[in-house]
């Protein structure tokens, strides 16, 4: 599916029929199917990297549900009782999780900041929104960057974090440069974009008419959305 639009509505719905499940076999169901999916799409390294982080939210709640819910008890370590009502909510919550991570990870894979902004403006989202969405996705890398390079700063100062005022004052001021550096940033960007002739809002980018083979894919992945919440609900 070529189309940014297609695409970005494919995956918001992609993602809500997902988080409408209410079963594990379903669930499952679904998450192989996108695990199967990016495989044959052949999605990067680095990206499957972010799914490695996705996994460590549900290793939490393995980590805590099973002990935490009431329910029948599956297992016993010491004073501690597994519920199975836990394990279960904790299998379905992960699994949901993950296939909506892939789903987002095979559908928006490649559309830039720009893009974005400029599909979103063809799908009549507010101007304000827009804007404001894409300037934080556009920058959010470099305010990272600027938060590395003064913690980096800190380390060769001989600053070692510990439990102890000193720690928690230093990383007060840190977060009090990265929010003067941020402002700073941003007042220089506004004053380009004013240079660059900017009236307060985008220029409309004409998007060329989608293809027939992604309306195909829409309506596929738009049948098969259907299909898992109504085979859900049996």
């Amino acid at each position: 599916m070529s189309d940014p639009r297609l695409r970005l509505v494919a995956a918001l719905v992609a993602v809500c029929a997902i988080s409408l499940l209410q079963t594990l076999p379903v669930a499952a169901v679904v998450f192989s199917v996108a695990v199967l999916v990016a495989a044959l799409h052949r999605t990067e390294r680095r990206l499957w990297s972010r799914l490695l982080h996705v996994e460590m939210f549900a290793l939490l709640l393995f980590v805590t549900l099973p002990f935490t819910m009431p329910g029948p008890t599956l297992a016993t370590l010491g004073p501690l009782h597994v519920s199975s009502t836990g394990l279960w909510r904790a299998s379905l919550v992960a699994l949901k999780v993950s296939a909506c991570v892939l789903v987002l990870l095979v559908l928006l894979n490649g559309l830039e900041p720009e893009r974005l902004g400029a599909t979103l403006r063809a799908l009549h989202v507010p101007e304000k929104l827009t804007r404001l969405f894409v300037m934080t996705a556009r920058y959010v890398a470099l305010i990272r960057e600027e938060a590395r390079r003064l913690s980096e700063a800190m380390r060769a100062r001989g600053f070692t974090p510990r439990s102890n005022r000193h720690t928690w004052r230093s990383y007060g001021n840190l977060l009090g440069m990265i929010l003067v550096r941020a402002l700073d940033r941003a007042e220089r960007v506004q004053e380009a974009m004013l240079c660059r002739g900017f009236a307060g809002h985008y220029p409309d980018v004409p998007l060329p008419l989608p293809r027939s083979r992604d309306w195909a894919l829409f309506a596929l992945l738009l049948g098969a959305a259907v299909l898992a919440v109504t085979t859900d609900r049996l």
